[in-house]
């Protein structure tokens, strides 16, 4: 499968599949699935689990490679703000926020727009925060071999929100350093840079 195909076609068989255990969830928690307003809900459902896990079928590497250029620029580049949605593995159920990216070129930047599709990539699998923080900074400094890669999620978790504790203000942030970030300088000064407003 190409690398940034948006999963809106989908196989039918696997899509039918999915719906039928769908609707058996829909029934065994005393529903009854042929309640006009539950009758499409399964295969609406097993839509958009295979498009909210459609990231298996891509390949963040090959997406950063797609778009390398030569370059001699070597300060930071930062991306922040990063819109991020994911599932949680435990439960199921969304953890959102934002991604904070940089990194310091090595001969070679990438095509900004790349960025973000490789935080879709890895955020669209069940996911714990602490994984997907781990996937795209190796991602990055795997594929581009930068001088340093740093990557910070902030995110809010419905696990914990809508069960559980229920907590409704707490956010987790987790972050991870590869090269001259881990100077503290060089840390120091992207951390400043993504909580500033620069406008």
């Amino acid at each position: 499968m190409a690398p940034y195909r948006n999963l809106e076609e989908y196989n039918i068989e696997i899509t039918n599949e999915v719906k039928d255990h769908f609707a058996k969830i829909v029934g065994d928690i005393g529903e009854d699935v042929t309640r006009e307003g539950l009758v499409k809900t399964p295969e609406r459902a097993a839509k958009a689990m295979l498009f909210l896990t459609q990231g298996y079928q891509q390949d963040a590497e090959e997406i950063l490679r797609s778009a390398m250029f030569a370059e001699s620029y070597d300060d930071m580049v930062i991306i922040k703000d990063i819109e991020m949605y994911s599932l949680c593995e435990h439960h199921m159920l969304p953890f959102f926020g934002k991604a904070h990216i940089a990194y310091i070129p090595n001969g070679h930047i990438v095509g900004l727009s790349k960025i973000p599709r490789i935080v879709d990539v890895f955020a669209r699998r069940l996911q714990v925060q602490e994984r997907l923080t781990h996937d795209i900074l190796e991602c990055i400094n795997n594929t581009l071999k930068p001088k340093g890669v740093a990557v910070v999620i902030e995110a809010a978790h419905m696990c914990m929100m809508m069960r559980g504790v229920q907590k409704q203000n707490s956010v987790t942030t987790t972050s991870g350093f590869r090269g001259q970030f881990e100077k503290i300088e060089t840390r120091n000064e992207f951390l400043k840079l993504i909580s500033s407003d620069l406008s």
